[in-house]
């Protein structure tokens, strides 16, 4: 998706300096293609915009590439780098080249996952279940592995994962929600292992959005028009009956990324439209 700079010229004016001489890894930083932007690379230009410097992550080094060019058109920099996160050597990899460019890891952002492979509890197989935990915990875990290392001598670093209102919603995927609940709980006991080090970590629960994963990708297994899944999704929202979009999500990110959030740690921030409110 391309993104024309003059179109974004109150995005980028709100969040100049923000991350100004700050370094930041955006796990997940490219998208699948899709008419919205995704919450990954929402995330990744705010922070480029906001003045950190950036590398991007993806397993398609072309979309990575792609969220790059965004940055740069915005005055900021980037650089791309591939990895599978599912392999913990790959994890390790990516940590010591973003150590030796960047010189720190400010910010850690993962927001790899997947929805698919998933079933319900009479449904779900070995395998779905495998490829679900490889993919969205088990990567998570190791490219925090080897972050911290790094974050440690510096004294501070804001960790941010994605999780989803799955994990305090009902929902009927085994996989999906067992492993976003993991993240939740995972991300926690970080916080307050890490706290005595200065290093943050907070997670971020999207709710029903409007991005390439979530609406463009499930258009393959659902006998519907774009507009239909669309206004379907919509109706469930409670703010104003409209999903999110990625920059909802980019924005939540931002701020626990910046200096405005050195307070906050070990929260699960849902970023849902009211979505999560009706538990209980």
């Amino acid at each position: 998706m391309a993104f024309d700079v003059g179109s974004r010229t109150g995005i980028n004016t709100s969040v100049a300096g923000r991350l100004a001489g700050k370094t930041a890894v955006v796990v997940g930083g490219g998208q699948l293609p899709g008419e919205t932007v995704g919450n990954g690379k929402a995330a990744a230009l705010l922070f480029g915009w906001a003045g950190a410097r950036v590398m991007v992550v993806d397993s398609h080094l072309d979309r990575a590439e792609e969220t790059v060019a965004g940055i740069a058109e915005g005055g900021g920099e980037a650089f791309a780098h591939q990895c599978d996160i599912t392999s913990e050597a790959q994890c390790q990899a990516m940590i010591a080249t973003a150590a030796e460019r960047l010189g720190r890891i400010d910010v850690l952002h993962n927001n790899v996952g997947i929805g698919t492979h998933d079933g319900s509890p009479t449904r779900i197989t070995e395998e779905g279940l495998d490829i679900m935990l490889d993919v969205n915990l088990k990567g998570l875990i190791f490219t925090c592995k080897h972050a911290i290392p790094v974050m440690r001598p510096q004294g501070s670093g804001s960790i941010i994962n994605i999780s989803s209102v799955a994990a305090v919603s009902p929902f009927p995927g085994v996989g999906y929600k067992t492993t976003k609940a993991a993240v939740n709980g995972y991300t926690q006991s970080l916080a307050l292992r890490l706290a005595r080090d200065g290093i943050r970590a907070n997670v971020i629960m999207p709710g029903l959005m409007n991005t390439p994963m979530a609406i463009d990708a499930n258009l393959a297994y659902r006998d519907v028009t774009r507009d239909q899944l669309v206004e379907s999704r919509d109706r469930q929202v409670p703010l104003g009956q409209k999903m999110g979009m990625g920059w909802d999500i980019g924005y939540a990110a931002l701020f626990l990324a910046s200096e405005e959030a050195r307070f906050v740690t070990g929260i699960a921030l849902a970023v849902d439209g009211g979505s999560s409110a009706r538990v209980g």
